[in-house]
């Protein structure tokens, strides 16, 4: 079973930049996605990326956001820019169950324990 480790979340005020790492134990072949929950609310799609490396991206973070991959690493990454106080929130990577850049969380499973962004001044 595939193990994953987030990274990179922390405090940064609005406007500032941040970039998440996802690290796997072992080679994924499939999509993986980058989801959030923040506080109260429930964990919700944010970005998305095939092993074609076609992408797909919810409204709110278009522009601002960019994911990519790195195959040799087995790494996945989330750039983040313009931060707003909107974004805080626990941010999880996970495996896709196929290798289609989709936003339904059901189709994704071995969830990491997620970092911690917190935008604010």
């Amino acid at each position: 079973q595939v193990q994953l480790v987030e990274s990179g979340g922390g405090l940064v005020q609005p406007g500032g930049s941040l970039r998440l790492s996802c690290t796997s134990s072992g080679p994924i072949y499939n999509a993986m996605g980058w989801f959030r929950r923040a506080p109260g609310k429930e964990r919700i799609f944010v970005a998305a990326i095939a092993w074609s490396g076609s992408t797909s991206y919810a409204d709110f973070v278009k522009g601002r956001f960019t994911i990519s991959r790195a195959f040799a690493e087995n790494a996945l990454y989330l750039q983040m820019n313009s931060l707003e106080p909107e974004d805080t929130a626990v941010y999880y990577c996970a495996p896709c169950t196929i290798n289609s850049p989709t936003a339904a969380k059901a189709l994704y499973d071995h969830w990491g324990r997620g970092t911690q962004v917190t935008v604010s001044l």
